[in-house]
């Protein structure tokens, strides 16, 4: 089965078609409740029922696909920050595991999902099956998305 990238592939890769790159870095938004933030990163708990504590780390500096493209100092600055959060999800949800997801074969931005793993999995042992959000799937109830991202702000602050 052959499948092809999206038309304007080049136009995301430029950061000219870049969703990432053109929203509004707002404290909370369709896709979740941001928990963290400095001058470059953003990190969001996803809204999206997928995994309990799903955050994604964005890279809110200039557009850049690949983590190689960083400068010495912003990749400190990205990596500094997808740890600091990866930390409190570990402190407050417990997982057995964190998955660490640098795809950007949907959106080429360079963003990283993290993914704690529980007991309860759908894949375990093997890579957390991830797919594009259509928005469409089921949401964590507000106020329980609410309470988790106060906790993990606090353990942020």
């Amino acid at each position: 089965m052959t499948s092809e990238w999206p038309s304007n592939w080049a136009d995301r890769i430029s950061g000219h078609a870049c969703e990432m790159c053109q929203s509004k870095r707002l404290d909370e938004d369709v896709y979740g409740i941001r928990i963290f933030s400095t001058a470059e990163v953003d990190a969001v708990l996803q809204r999206a029922d997928i995994q309990r504590g799903y955050t994604l780390v964005i890279w809110r500096g200039r557009h850049v696909v690949e983590p190689f493209e960083l400068t010495e100092p912003e990749a400190q600055s990205y990596w500094k920050a997808t740890l600091t959060v990866a930390k409190a999800l570990a402190t407050f949800y417990r997982p057995l595991k964190m998955n660490y997801e640098t795809l950007g074969n949907t959106v080429p931005h360079l963003h990283t999902h993290l993914l704690p793993r529980f007991t309860e999995d759908p894949a375990p042992g093997r890579p957390f099956p991830l797919l594009p959000q259509s928005g469409d799937e089921a949401k964590v109830s507000s106020s329980h998305l609410a309470s988790d991202a106060a906790e993990l702000r606090a353990l942020l602050s």
